[in-house]
This record gives C-alpha cells, sequence and structure tokens, in this order.
C-alpha cells in the first residue's frame, strides 16, 4: 500500500503551497516539493529509516525546521502568518513558548510539512529551475535540501520523481 500522489498533490501540496502569502505558486515549486517527497520518504515513511532525525513525508530534520523559524521565517509575517494558520493550537503553544511550532507537526500535519519543504527551498538565494526541468530540480533539491552531507543523489530524484503527475515522459530523464 502507498500514498496516492495525485491526491496529495490535489489535495494538499497545491493548497499549502498557494496559502502561503508572499511566495506565489509555482510549477517548478510543486514539482520540487512533490520531487522531495517522491525521494525522501517515497510518500511511505514519516520517520527516517535507521537513526536518523528527519521526520514526515518531506523528512525535514528538527534542527533545519527550528533554523528555519528562528533566522527566516521569524522575519517575514505573511509567511509566518500562513504557516500558524496551519497550524493547531497545540503547535501554536510551543510557538509561543520556543519560537518555532512543534517538529511532530511535520509528521502529523501535512500541509504544514508540503510548506515548510516549500518555505526552505524559498530561502535559498538562488531562483528555482524551470518547470519540467527535472535534472535541474534534482541538482536543486542536492545542493539545498540533502546537500553535500547527505546521502541521497541527483540521479536517485531523477528515478524516483513522480512523471507521470505532470505527464512527463520518464525516458527522457533516464
Amino acid at each position: 500500500m502507498s500514498l496516492n500522489l495525485s491526491q496529495f498533490r490535489e489535495y494538499v501540496v497545491i493548497p499549502a503551497l498557494s496559502q502561503l502569502s508572499g511566495i506565489s505558486y509555482s510549477l517548478a515549486a510543486d514539482q520540487l516539493v512533490m520531487g522531495t517527497l517522491a525521494q525522501e520518504s517515497h510518500g511511505t515513511y514519516i520517520k527516517q529509516l535507521g537513526k536518523g532525525p528527519a521526520m514526515g513525508l518531506f523528512q525535514m530534520e528538527p534542527a533545519t525546521h527550528a533554523d528555519l523559524w528562528l533566522n527566516f521565517i521569524q522575519f517575514r509575517r505573511p509567511i509566518q502568518n500562513s504557516l500558524l494558520v496551519m497550524t493547531s493550537d497545540s503547535v501554536d503553544e510551543k510557538y509561543v513558548s520556543d519560537g518555532f511550532p512543534d517538529h511532530n507537526a511535520l509528521v502529523w500535519n501535512n500541509r504544514y510539512a508540503a510548506a515548510m519543504c516549500r518555505v526552505h527551498y524559498y530561502r535559498v538565494k538562488y531562483a528555482l529551475p524551470k518547470a519540467n526541468n527535472i535534472k535541474a530540480l534534482a541538482q536543486y533539491w542536492k545542493d539545498y535540501y540533502n546537500t553535500v552531507h547527505g546521502a541521497g543523489t541527483a540521479e536517485e530524484f531523477i528515478k524516483h520523481f513522480p512523471y507521470d503527475l505532470y505527464g512527463l515522459d520518464e525516458e527522457k530523464y533516464a
């Protein structure tokens, strides 16, 4: 059994990306977020396999989550407000005490997790690659999400990318 990526994109990712005030929705961002999900968790795992700390379908680490809030989001009120609207009261309590929502929201709140994935990429000073350029999206993921310290490769991202969601020919990228 696995996650229906088409439904997840339609009912979680697109609404999350569209709800972020100050960050315009784009097909490239949509593809990068869905590609990140496909690569990081295969749409299956909500906790990193092994002993790693990554959480949720987008496998964001708690330290990254906290850093985004403390050093980026808190200075961008429209984004901050958009994200807080996606959270629950229990998450808001943690935000008030620590300056960032409960990391566990990355596991049980998929809309919030998708939005946080997008904000992670939005923080990068370089523009997103063009939509449908899966090789460039893969390299962007590797450079700015997985980084040189991560075990993933751009080639894996290309292999795991959900081509059928976008009507793309996988053979073109193999």
